[in-house]
Formats: structure tokens, C-alpha cells, sequence
């Protein structure tokens, strides 16, 4: 690369930065001192980086592909949820928040450099087919995932609708690889399911926040209401596997429970990043028994949501820790149908507490049972412990900034989505047995019916809702 042709790469990526340039012959000026003098003189070994790849590397390459696959790195550096954003994947986030994408239906991230399942979407084919929350994936078609980016992973995930995909599974327990196949299509997710539970007790299941959430679940406590002649006995809000999505629905939903005060609240560097959220005051609002049940796979949105009703008093939060993504990320178009993906603030719940690499802790813990342990002790293969991905596990994780430990495992990722569709179908011995029953939902049926204790306990262990309101006034 010539001296010229290095000169102007620099004076692009000064650009880039937001310096105000002019060009003197070959020499870039800056207009206003807008960096320092350190960050010209990175700019500088950048370029000349730039300079003896393009001259040594075994094949040619062009400066665009270098400069994208920099900025890739750059971002990939900073915290699992910072990204560069092409215009597919641009396109594909737009689209993904409106509850209608093409693609398989699994959350996945990289953990100890292994591609992993986060969690299956609810509904979708790869979550009928027994894709389960930490499953590793081998394999895709024929080539192995170990070393593989998240956005190429993605791409080789996707394709037309009706095309097949062969996943190569390995799962904690279970001795041998297995193989799913996969159909490819277009997943539509209704993100609120409904029904009434035994003894009168009413149950929303909300998978994930996308548009329209928040108007299903109006829609449902609707038909709740009028069923129970305007009145709802007690409500179950599940959670659980939830990843998250639209901060407007977070603070829509936690508005739905919610009789005024603060639902969330993020702090950033800048002035925009500094927010607040209520919910409103309500007229005839009825305080009606409510559990909310969590697990590792509930992230983000659902940890707000969680967060503000366990802070207030409202509801019992019930199951395991949560996934602890307390980050917000701000989408970022550039001129070029690209975008940054950029994390530029953290969540606080009303209490003041940073969800970030934490989570939400529940006021009753239940586990899920283990449905295959009987026969992986017989099998004599190692149980793994620890099979939920948290926050914390991935690489690059930041830390809450109040100081509490976060336990980094080294090796670990950063998390994007696709999305998979109807499988041919999994060896027998692949699929656990379900469980016959699901005890946590179960204990929430039993905390609804003996409401007055728990509500009792909780009061007697925990402020107030007022001295929630009182932290909350400064944050």
C-alpha cells in the first residue's frame, strides 16, 4: 500500500470517528483537535497493518473486507451485545421484532468456544424437535462450528424456506452426538399464550417482547376479567426462556400489573441514556394474588419486568436466577444500510439494583427436575451441574458497577439470534422424556392458594415498597 493510499485510509477512519478533516496535499489535517494525539498515532499503526496484509496474505484481499472484519472485531471486543450490524443482519433485526423472521428458532451464543444453545424459541419447530437450553452444536451440514463467528453461523443457519439443515448435537449427560434435521421456514411467534389454571387461578405465558405483546396480554387479562365476573382470583406469569426484546413492551407490561411508580430506569454517559420509566396511576386497579416464574433463560425485557414487580411488592417472584443481561443497546445506522449495535447504557431495577451480569434473584427458589438423571446415573456418564448460560459466563461480560462478583468463565461468548423450523426428527435416545409434571408451576398454584403467608414472609424480610421509591429517587 502506498504512502498516499495509507494517508487517506487513516483520513476515512478519522472520519469515521467524527474528526473534521481537510486534505492538504497528502497530508490529512484535522480541523478541530477531536482526538488525541495517541489515537492518531493507533490510526497509524492500523494503517500500516492494513498495509502488510494486503501485501503478504496468501491470497489478495480488499481493504473494504479488512476494514468490515476490524470493525467486527472491535465491537465483538467490547461486551457480547455490541455488534457491527451488515445490511442483512440490519434487516433481520427489523424484522425479528415484528414476530415474523425466516430461519430455525434458537437463541444461541458461544460458550468455551463451543456454538451453544441459549434457548429454544417456544412454538417453533427446533423447540418440538427437543432442542434444549445448552445444547452444543457440533456440527452444521458438514462442517464443524469450533472456531466458527456468531454472524457465520448464523448465515450457514439460514436459507430458503423448505431447504434442510443437519445440526450435530452434543448434549451434557448423554455419552454419544446425535443429529437433527431441521426444515427451514418462516417463524411466525405468537408471543402471549393464555389459559385458566385448576382452582380458578389464571396463567399468561409470555415468550417473548415484540410489537404487539403488550395488546395481547390487555387482551387476555381482558378475558380473564370477564370470565371472573370483573374480578381475577390470582395470575401466573411465566417468564421463563423468555430472552427478552423491546423496551417499550417491558415497560407496557410492567405497567399492566402495576399501580404507578417506577418500572426501570437506565444510566448512561450521555444525557439521552439517562431514562426513567413509570407506570400510571390507575383508577380501579385491583391488586390480585400474582407469581412470576424465571429461570436462566429469562433475559433482559423479562428481568425488567421481573425486577419492577419483585421491588414493588406485587408479585412473588418464583424459580431460578436469571440470565443477568441488565445492558441497554442503542441501534446505530451508518450512511452505508449498516449499523452499529452499540451497548450504551445499563438497567436499574426501582430498588436501584443493576440486573447487569447479576440477575434477578427469586424470592422462592424451585429447580426443575432433572428428567434424564436416573438413566444418566445408570449410564455412569458425567452430569453437568450447570447447564444454564448466564451473563457472566460470556466473554467480555461488564460488570454491574455496584461491585458484586460476576464469576467470569473464560472462553466464553457473545450471544446473537437465528432462528430454525420443522426437523425431521432426533434419534430416540437424543429427546429426554419430558417431566410428568412442572413443579414449578405447580408451586405457584401453591403460593396463589396460600398467598396471605408468603405475602406475610416477604414484608417481614424486606422493605417496603415506599423505601423503593426512596432509592429510586436519585439514581
Amino acid at each position: 500500500m502506498s504512502s498516499n493510499k495509507r494517508n487517506r485510509v487513516i483520513v476515512a477512519l478519522l472520519i469515521a470517528l467524527g474528526v473534521c478533516v481537510f486534505v492538504i496535499g497528502d497530508l490529512a489535517v484535522e480541523r478541530a483537535q477531536a482526538l488525541p494525539d495517541d489515537t492518531y498515532k493507533e490510526l497509524q499503526t492500523f494503517a500500516n497493518v492494513l498495509a502488510i496484509v494486503q501485501k503478504n496474505y496468501v491470497e489478495p484481499v480488499s481493504t473494504k473486507q479488512l476494514i468490515n472484519g476490524a470493525i467486527t472485531g472491535m465491537l465483538a471486543s467490547l461486551d457480547p451485545h455490541s455488534a457491527y450490524l451488515t445490511p442483512d443482519l440490519y434487516r433481520d433485526l427489523e424484522v425479528e421484532t415484528r414476530g415474523s423472521f425466516g430461519g430455525l428458532g434458537i437463541e444461541i451464543t458461544i460458550k468455551n468456544d463451543m456454538l451453544t444453545v441459549v434457548s429454544p424459541i417456544e412454538g417453533t419447530p427446533a423447540y418440538k424437535a427437543g432442542i434444549k437450553s445448552g445444547d452444543q452444536i457440533i456440527k452444521i451440514d458438514n462442517d464443524f462450528t469450533k472456531g466458527m463467528t456468531l454472524t457465520e453461523a448464523v448465515k450457514r443457519m439460514r436459507g430458503p424456506k423448505g431447504s434442510k439443515i443437519r445440526l450435530t448435537i452434543h448434549r451434557a449427560g448423554i455419552p454419544d452426538l446425535f443429529i437433527v434435521t431441521v426444515v427451514r421456514d418462516v417463524i411466525r411467534i405468537d408471543s402471549v399464550k393464555a389459559k385458566e389454571l385448576k382452582n380458578g387461578y389464571d396463567y399468561v405465558r409470555i415468550t417473548t417482547f415484540q410489537d404487539g405483546t403488550d395488546t395481547d396480554v390487555t387482551k387476555a387479562l381482558d378475558k380473564f376479567r370477564k370470565a371472573g365476573h370483573g374480578q381475577i382470583k390470582g395470575l401466573v406469569l411465566d417468564l421463563r426462556d423468555n430472552p427478552g426484546g423491546l423496551l417499550n413492551q417491558a415497560v407496557a407490561i410492567g405497567n399492566d400489573f402495576l399501580d404507578g411508580g417506577l418500572v426501570v430506569y437506565t444510566q448512561g454517559r450521555t444525557a439521552s441514556q439517562q431514562q426513567k420509566f413509570f407506570a400510571r396511576k390507575k383508577k380501579h386497579f385491583q391488586d390480585y394474588p400474582m407469581v412470576v416464574l424465571v429461570n436462566g433463560g429469562s433475559a433482559s425485557a423479562s428481568e425488567i419486568v421481573a425486577g419492577a414487580l419483585q421491588d414493588q411488592r406485587r408479585a412473588i417472584i418464583e424459580g431460578t436466577q436469571t440470565f443477568g443481561k441488565g445492558s441497554v443497546q442503542t441501534i446505530l445506522p451508518l450512511d452505508d444500510d449498516t449499523a452499529l449495535r452499540l451497548t450504551t447504557a445499563r438497567y436499574y431495577t426501582p430498588n436501584g439494583r443493576s440486573i447487569q451480569a447479576v440477575g434477578i434473584t427469586p424470592d422462592v427458589v424451585v429447580e426443575p427436575p432433572r428428567p434424564t438423571l436416573a438413566s444418566i446415573e445408570k449410564s455412569g456418564a458425567k452430569i453437568d451441574q450447570d447447564e444454564e448460560i448466564h451473563e457472566r459466563d460470556l466473554l467480555h461480560h461488564f460488570k454491574n458497577g455496584q461491585g458484586k462478583p460476576t464469576a467470569a468463565v473464560p472462553g466464553s461468548g457473545a450471544s446473537q439470534t437465528s432462528h430454525p423450523a420443522a426437523p425431521a426428527g432426533a434419534p430416540a435416545s437424543a429427546a429426554a422424556p419430558k417431566p410428568e409434571k412442572d413443579v414449578q408451576l405447580e408451586k405457584a398454584l401453591s403460593i396463589l392458594e396460600h398467598w396471605g403467608k408468603y405475602k406475610t414472609d416477604l414484608a417481614r424480610n424486606d422493605a417496603p415498597p415506599a423505601a423503593a421509591g426512596a432509592a429510586a429517587a436519585n439514581p
